[in-house]
C-alpha cells in the first residue's frame, strides 16, 4: 500500500468508530478524534460508564452518537454499522478495541471463560471486520479522495505466550493473525483502506477489572477461582496499574500510526526483544525459551506458589 500523504490524514468531517470506548484506549482515542473534528460513534458494553464518557466527548463540540453494544454479538455489531452509516456515513477510522482479560493454567479455563473472551477478544474484533470493511471498500470506490483505517486491538500477549494466561493469549495471537491477513487482503484490492494492529504490553486501562462486565449467560457462580486464576488475578492487577505508559499516550500512538500508514503499533517497543527469542524458537526448532530466564527469581516464586509451597 502506499504511504499516506498529510492530506489523508483524519481530520474534521470524517467519522471514527471506537468500540470499548468508555475507557482506557478507546476514551483516549474518542478525545483525539474530537480534537481533530471528527464525528465518533463511542460503542461499550457498560452503558452508565459510555453515558459519561460520551457526554466528556460531546463537550469537545464534536457529534458523539453513543450506542450500548456487546461486539461479541453479530447483530448487535451489524446494528452500529447501520446506526453509523445513518447519522454520518461510511465511517475513515474503526477502531476494534473493546476486550477482556482472563488468566490462569490454560487447562482449568471452563467452557464458559473460553466463549466469553474469545466471543469478545476474537469475534468481536472479526465482526468489526466483516461489516465495516466492506462499507469502507464501497466509500473508497465512491470517492478518490476517500480514506480509511482499520485498527484491531490485539497485545503483546499476541506476539509471546507467558505462562498462566492462556485463553487471552490464544485470543491475542488471533487477533494478530486476523489482522496482518487483512491487511494482506486490502493489498490486493485497495491503497485507500488501511489496516494497523495495536500491540500493548502492560498499561493502566481497567482490562484487569474485566470481570466486571462479564454476562450473566456466561458466568458460574457456583466455581470458584482455582488457585492459579487468583495468582493471575493479582499479578495482573499489578502489572497494570503500575504501567508508567499512559492510555492517552498509546492512542496518541494509534493516530501517528494511521498517518504514518504504519501497520504495526507497540506501547512497549523493548519488549520486542522477547518476541525476538520467541522467534528464534520458532525458526531454529528449539523448545520455548523459558519467560523467567532473565528473573529466575520470578518464576520461582510463580512455580511456588502455582504448587502451593508459598
Amino acid at each position: 500500500m502506499s504511504s499516506s500523504s498529510q492530506s489523508d490524514s483524519l481530520s474534521r468531517g470524517h467519522t471514527a468508530v471506537i468500540t470499548g470506548a468508555a475507557s482506557g484506549f478507546g476514551l483516549e482515542a474518542s478525545r483525539i478524534a474530537a480534537a481533530r473534528g471528527m464525528n465518533v460513534v463511542m460503542a461499550d458494553v457498560q452503558a452508565d460508564a459510555l453515558e459519561a464518557a460520551a457526554a466528556s466527548i460531546r463537550a469537545l463540540g464534536v457529534e458523539v452518537l453513543p450506542f450500548r453494544i456487546d461486539v461479541s454479538k453479530a447483530a448487535e455489531v451489524e446494528a452500529l454499522a447501520a446506526a453509523t452509516v445513518g447519522r454520518f456515513g461510511a465511517p475513515h477510522f474503526v477502531f476494534n478495541n473493546a476486550g477482556v482479560g482472563a488468566g490462569g493454567l490454560i487447562w482449568e479455563h471452563t467452557l464458559k471463560d473460553w466463549e466469553w473472551v474469545i466471543g469478545v477478544n476474537l469475534m468481536g474484533v472479526a465482526h468489526g471486520v466483516r461489516v465495516f470493511t466492506p462499507l469502507m471498500l464501497a466509500a473508497a470506490d465512491a470517492d478518490p479522495g476517500y480514506r480509511g483505517h482499520i485498527v484491531n486491538t490485539a497485545s503483546m500477549a499476541g506476539l509471546l505466550n507467558a505462562p498462566n494466561m492462556g485463553v487471552y493469549n490464544v485470543s491475542k495471537h488471533a487477533v494478530v493473525a486476523m489482522s496482518e491477513t487483512l491487511y494482506q487482503d486490502l493489498a490486493l484490492v485497495s491503497t485507500q483502506v488501511h489496516a494497523h494492529v495495536l500491540c500493548p504490553f502492560f498499561v493502566p486501562t481497567g482490562i484487569h477489572q474485566s470481570e466486571r462486565n462479564r454476562p450473566a449467560e456466561f458466568a458460574d457462580a457456583s466455581l470458584k477461582p482455582t488457585r492459579s486464576q487468583l495468582i493471575a488475578q493479582a499479578m495482573s492487577d499489578k502489572a497494570v496499574t503500575s504501567g508508567k505508559v499512559t492510555a492517552a499516550e498509546v492512542a496518541q500512538f494509534v493516530f501517528d500510526a494511521m498517518d504514518a500508514n504504519r501497520f504495526y503499533i507497540y506501547s512497549h517497543p523493548k519488549a520486542l526483544a522477547s518476541v525476538q527469542v520467541r522467534l528464534d524458537d520458532v525458526v531454529q526448532g528449539r523448545n520455548p525459551t523459558d519467560p523467567f530466564a532473565a528473573k529466575p527469581e520470578i518464576g520461582q516464586a510463580l512455580r511456588a506458589r502455582l504448587r502451593g509451597e508459598a
